[in-house]
């Protein structure tokens, strides 16, 4: 069966082939995530028999004919797949597969890395990129008893995020913020660090890390195979919190992570949960971290919130910015005019 077979690749623009993959997932129970740009896909008398996406740097949307199983196609789909990627500059490449599968990918050259318990595994191209990030991360490390760290978006940066800062650098010997690197909606990845960057150039303790792929963001996070939403927020959670404690963490002798609170977003407030539990348990591997919630700031009686900035951009009241905004922001915003996105409803609530 399937004695002969040839690969084509397919961009999402291509909507007809594009719909006849979305066809042959269906019988797999997958989807295909907004994210995927471009698919290789193996035919054999005109139908499809094996298929695999390329988000960025991820590959999603893996499947292949039961019939061709245990035969190393997979090996042949996944040479496929990589070279594409290779083709496209995106070298070090990720996978979330179920743990049943991760065999069948480590034949292929991919090793774990993360696992959110017996659900999900994050599996990486390399057995060393992992181990040279947390070298890198090492010689920043800052002497102290007491060593903060944020994780951000800052989508844009406000004043929130500035006091957030502010204020935990003030309880902490030295801290460090990561940067959300993953492009999604509303501002750049590049605007979003300048503003911080301008924000917090008065704070003297404050290493900031310029973005980084091992801290998984939700926007990338794949739902093409996990149907029921808590699960997707639970898996996400847990790949990206035991990376942390694990990995970046220990790296640079962080004992505190900080957050702010979150009154309104739900998804936000699971997160901020299952952060405590990851955290600071002693039952996981890795020294335990301190979670420290540090309450919302807010303006005539409203959170300040990113959310809130892109609405008053979105019905054009400019005027109101400086009640959320710092001065550095505004004055990036009224620099670089190109930075301002395309503010859809969507862009707005996302």
């Amino acid at each position: 069966m399937f004695d002969t077979y040839a690969f084509s690749r397919v961009n999402r623009n291509q909507y007809e082939k594009f719909g006849a993959i979305t066809e042959f997932l269906t019988c797999y129970d997958l989807d295909v995530d907004a994210d995927v740009e471009r698919f290789v896909v193996a035919k054999s008398q005109g139908q499809i028999i094996a298929c695999g996406g390329l988000a960025d740097s991820t590959l999603k949307s893996i499947a292949i004919d039961p019939a061709l199983q245990g035969t190393g196609f997979s090996l042949r789909l996944m040479t496929e797949l990589t070279t594409m990627a290779y083709e496209m500059g995106r070298f070090d490449l990720f996978l979330f597969t179920k743990p049943q599968n991760m065999q069948r990918f480590r034949e292929s050259g991919f090793f774990p890395i993360s696992f959110a318990d017996d659900k999900l595994v994050l599996m990486e191209n390399s057995q060393t990129n992992l181990r040279n990030f947390v070298r890198s991360l090492r010689k920043k490390k800052k002497d102290g008893d007491k060593i903060g760290s944020i994780v951000m978006n800052a989508n844009p940066f406000t004043l929130g995020h500035q006091y957030l800062i502010e204020t935990a650098a003030s309880q902490c010997d030295w801290l460090h913020l990561f940067v959300v690197s993953e492009e999604g909606k509303g501002f750049s990845y590049h605007d979003r660090l300048n503003m911080i960057e301008s924000g917090t150039k008065h704070i003297p303790n404050l290493t900031i890390h310029h973005g980084s792929k091992y801290i998984i963001s939700k926007a990338t996070f794949p739902t093409y195979f996990i149907k029921e939403k808590r699960l997707i927020d639970y898996c996400h959670t847990a790949i990206d919190l035991n990376l942390y404690r694990q990995h970046i963490a220990p790296a640079l002798g962080i004992t505190h992570r900080f957050v702010g609170t979150e009154p309104d977003c739900v998804v936000t407030q699971y997160y901020n949960q299952q952060m405590k539990h990851r955290l600071t348990t002693k039952d996981l591997n890795g020294a335990p971290i301190s979670v420290i919630e540090i309450e919302r700031k807010c303006a005539s009686g409203t959170t300040i919130s990113a959310s809130t900035v892109r609405k008053l951009l979105q019905k054009g009241q400019l005027d109101q910015l400086v009640h959320f905004l710092p001065s550095t922001s505004i004055d990036y915003l009224q620099r670089h005019t190109d930075a301002l996105p395309c503010l859809t409803q969507e862009t707005v609530a996302a």
